[in-house]
């Protein structure tokens, strides 16, 4: 019997499930299927890891989302209270077409649904309805919450509702079975509706965590999310220890009345298939004046530049602008280098402080004669190719330094310019790191602060440390592991739960700006300021060949600025801080007393 699991939540369920996406692929080719799905709650944070992790291993990667479905309209923010606020569907991409309407999807959940948690409706669903098989998720979908109250008409009708959207064959009602008695009731009534309705059956096992073992960690992992203690009476909790990656005997065991409903799962993966596009660039067109192409109005600015950057322009310098900028054409990268340009003219224009340059962007003279960076790259003998290498495609990247409470008007300005739904901000994740989840372990365990943190110092202070790596590194902390049952617990289940994705923010420089609707490309979230920001960070957005910007706010900017200021105020001396001399005898002796 052929088997695929449907309904799977990776470590991007945040704290709810810590099921890591390459242990899962691994798991589930050690298991001999060939297919695997990931419904995340709400969210897509991992479809992009999965994808890449699933097709390495030679695994059919089937993307999904399990969203939640408001009981009315996505904008209404009073309906229902506690558990009716929404309802869970499970959503999987047929095809390319669908793959893009999940997202669209996803996004509206969080830009116009957000209540709790991101919420669609039926009219989001209608809309984006097309290339997507939908399940009627666990006990907290729709169908099984008028099931569980004894509505079984009310259920049918939400049932046919939702063929109705996704057309027939594109719906399935979902039997799960984790040992709950409400289950038990739900799937009999489910088999009733099947033969009423004629809706075919799916059977899924609702995964949180990889392992039968995982069970103690996972536990531990939702008093994390909920703020408790093991201890604690009154908590959530997954009971029965039945939330991991079951193999297809044991499926067959669970449902030998339904073995149908496991067939199907293989014949809803065998019609999923979603293919991915990285590296092909989506730069967003820089509108140039009348008359001109952008490759034009590019070489004029640069040769303008040249003229007042240089005296006299000898042809040497004008063969080294003419090879980069031959090459930057090459490349494909015209526009990329206008739209910098311009946002940099726009600061200085507004006299907001812009940094000399950094990075390999100070070997051009592209970005020289544009005024992108002020460092003299034929002075200081710098490489261009270090910057752009025709035999390494990959984008140029510029980041750029802005006065710290100016660099919001930058951003703004270039929103105005491209629209709103063309400029995002990345998204990036806090994980539980060795130090943190030690700590975080210990309380939820109860044990004493004192003992825990004791513990959490013992684990060196450098990059990407781990706790396997402090084990070999400390021979007091080895000691602790060994001979102490107690920390020995604390450890491993800490192991377990290291390198899990803890909360998402907003990273701190980096901007998307795309020549359509970003939600085109990839799905959109809120920041916990309420902003709106990508679902995939920033390495992910580049592979997809995304424009991605770095707007570094830096305070020695605005220190600098106000130093210029004051020495016009107060002595009235006039500086250029793009003219100042680096040879000031007086300057370099005092740099070189230490008094800096």
């Amino acid at each position: 019997m052929e088997f695929t699991h449907l309904h799977v939540h990776t470590e991007y369920s945040l704290l709810d499930g810590s099921n890591k996406i390459k242990e899962y692929v691994a798991r589930v080719k050690e298991l001999g299927m060939d297919s695997a799905a990931i419904t995340d709650h709400g969210v897509m944070y991992g479809v992009i890891d999965f994808y890449r992790a699933a097709r390495a291993e030679g695994i059919n990667p089937i993307l999904g989302c399990e969203v939640y479905v408001a009981p009315g309209s996505r904008f209404d923010r009073e309906a229902g209270s506690g558990e009716d606020r929404y309802y869970h569907l499970v959503l999987l991409a047929e095809n390319n077409q669908g793959y893009a309407n999940l997202m669209k999807i996803v996004s509206k959940g969080f830009t116009e649904g957000f209540y709790y948690k991101p919420r669609v409706d039926l009219a989001v669903l209608k809309e984006y309805h097309e290339g997507i098989i939908a399940l009627s998720a666990c006990l907290a979908g729709e169908v099984a919450r008028y099931l569980q109250r004894g509505m079984y008409e009310d259920a049918k009708a939400a049932a046919l509702r939702y063929q109705d959207i996704f057309g027939k064959g594109n719906f399935f009602l979902e039997l799960q079975d984790h040992g709950i008695p409400a289950q038990r009731l739900v799937n009999q009534e489910l088999l009733r509706m099947h033969e009423e309705t004629g809706i075919d059956l799916v059977a899924t096992n609702d995964v949180h965590y990889t392992r039968a073992e995982d069970a103690d960690p996972h536990d531990i992992l939702l008093c994390l999310q909920t703020n408790k203690k093991l201890a604690d009476e009154d908590r959530m909790r997954y009971e029965g220890g039945q939330y991991y990656v079951k193999s297809p005997e044991e499926m067959a065991e669970l449902f030998p009345y339904a073995l149908e409903a496991l067939e199907n799962t293989h014949k809803i993966a065998q019609r999923c298939h979603v293919e991915i596009e990285f590296g092909v660039t989506k730069l967003p067109r820089f509108d140039v004046p009348d008359g001109l192409t952008s490759w034009e109005y590019l070489n004029k600015l640069c040769f303008e530049g040249l003229e007042e950057r240089y005296q006299p322009v000898t042809e040497e310098l004008k063969s080294r602008l003419d090879y980069e900028l031959s090459t930057i054409k090459n490349m494909g990268y015209v526009d990329y280098f206008l739209i910098v340009w311009d946002f940099i003219k726009y600061a200085r224009d507004h006299d907001i402080m812009v940094g000399p340059g950094r990075g390999s962007a100070a070997g051009s003279l592209v970005a020289y004669t544009l005024g992108i960076t002020q460092l003299d790259p034929i002075r200081y003998d710098l490489l261009f190719e270090r910057f752009l290498n025709p035999e390494r495609v990959s984008m140029p990247d510029i980041d750029v330094d802005f006065c710290f409470e100016r660099r919001q008007e930058v951003i703004e300005y270039v929103r105005r310019k491209y629209g709103d739904d063309c400029v995002v901000q990345i998204v990036t994740f806090g994980t539980l790191a060795a130090r943190g989840v030690i700590r975080d372990v210990g309380r939820v365990l109860d044990m004493p602060y004192a003992q825990v943190d004791s513990i959490a110092k013992m684990i060196p202070q450098e990059l990407n440390i781990t706790i396997d790596k402090a084990l070999t590194m400390n021979p007091e902390l080895k000691k602790a592991y060994e001979e102490q049952d107690e920390i020995h617990y604390l450890i491993d289940m800490a192991r377990r739960l290291e390198g899990l994705p803890r909360h998402t923010s907003m990273h701190a420089a980096g901007v998307v700006i795309s020549q359509k609707d970003v939600s085109e490309y990839v799905p959109l979230s809120r920041a916990s300021d309420g902003s709106i920001v990508t679902q995939f960070t920033m390495t992910t957005l580049e592979e997809l060949g995304l424009l991605k910007m770095d707007f570094l706010g830096l305070r020695t900017l605005t220190v600098i600025q106000n130093a210029v200021k004051l020495i016009q105020k107060d002595a009235g001396v006039t500086l250029d801080m793009q003219k100042i001399n680096y040879d000031d005898k007086k300057v370099l002796d005092s740099l070189g007393t230490g008094r800096s």
